[in-house]
C-alpha cells in the first residue's frame, strides 16, 4: 500500500498532535500510511520519560507541552524540519526499534547526500555530527499503529536548547546543517528524508 504524503506547512504542536492521535485511533485495517511533513512554532515538548528537571531556565514566552511520544524534552521551532510517520506497523511487521534505525537512517542517508557525515548513537538516540546533536527521535505506538517521528535542525535559532538538557544529556550540544555550510530551505531538506523513508519502508 502506498504511503500520503502531506505538507502541513507552519502550524503549531498541540494540534497536530492531536491530529495525529485522532487519526491513528480512527483508522482501521484498510486506512492508507501517511508521512506529516511540517515546521513547528517554538514550543518545548517533553515526552513520556520526558523530567521538568531538565527545563532549566526556559523563556516564559516559549510553551511546554507534556506530550505522548518517547523520549525526554527537546525543542521545536521554525527552520526545524518535522516528519511524521503515521503507520500501520502490525502490515508493516515492522518492529518499534527497526522504525526508530529507519528514521536515524533516513536523517544520516540525507547528511550524506549533502558531504555530512553523521552517525547514530546507540545508547542516546538521534543523529550526531561531530558528537553534536542534529536530529531527534521519539514515537508512539497505539493499536499497532506509530505516530510521532523525526526533527531534524536545518536553519534556525538554537538559542532555546540552551535553556533545557536537551534530551536529558546536562552536556549535550546541538548543530544544525546550516552551521556546517549547508543553506538549503527546509521544505527542500524534507525531500531526500522523506524519500529514504518510503524507500527504505518498502524495502
Amino acid at each position: 500500500m502506498s504511503v500520503l504524503i502531506r505538507r502541513l506547512g507552519s502550524v503549531d504542536y498541540e494540534t497536530v498532535w492531536h491530529k495525529m492521535q485522532t487519526f491513528t485511533l480512527e483508522r482501521d485495517k484498510e486506512t492508507a500510511d501517511e508521512i506529516w511533513i511540517v515546521e513547528h512554532l517554538p514550543v518545548y515538548t517533553l515526552g513520556l520519560s520526558g523530567k521538568r528537571e531538565h527545563l532549566l531556565d526556559i523563556n516564559e514566552q516559549i510553551p511546554v507541552v507534556a506530550t505522548d511520544r518517547g523520549g525526554q524534552v527537546t525543542y521545536h521551532g521554525p527552520g526545524q524540519l518535522v516528519v511524521y510517520l503515521l503507520l500501520d506497523l502490525e502490515r508493516l511487521q515492522l518492529g518499534v526499534r527497526k522504525i526508530v534505525t529507519l528514521l536515524e537512517q533516513s536523517m544520516i542517508n540525507t547528511l550524506s547526500q549533502y558531504g555530512i557525515a553523521a552517525i547514530a548513537k546507540p545508547d542516546a538516540p538521534g543523529v550526531y555530527v561531530n558528537d553534536k546533536k542534529i536530529g531527534s527521535v521519539g514515537l508512539r505506538v497505539k493499536r499497532g499503529c506509530c505516530y510521532h517521528g523525526l526533527s531534524m535542525n536545518n536553519n534556525m535559532d538554537l538559542t532555546p536548547f540552551d535553556h533545557i538538557n536537551t534530551c536529558g544529556y546536562p552536556s549535550l550540544d546541538v548543530t544544525q546543517l546550516a552551521d556546517v555550510n549547508v543553506n538549503i530551505h527546509t521544505y527542500e531538506l524534507a525531500v531526500p528524508v522523506v524519500h529514504h523513508i518510503t524507500q527504505m519502508i518498502n524495502q
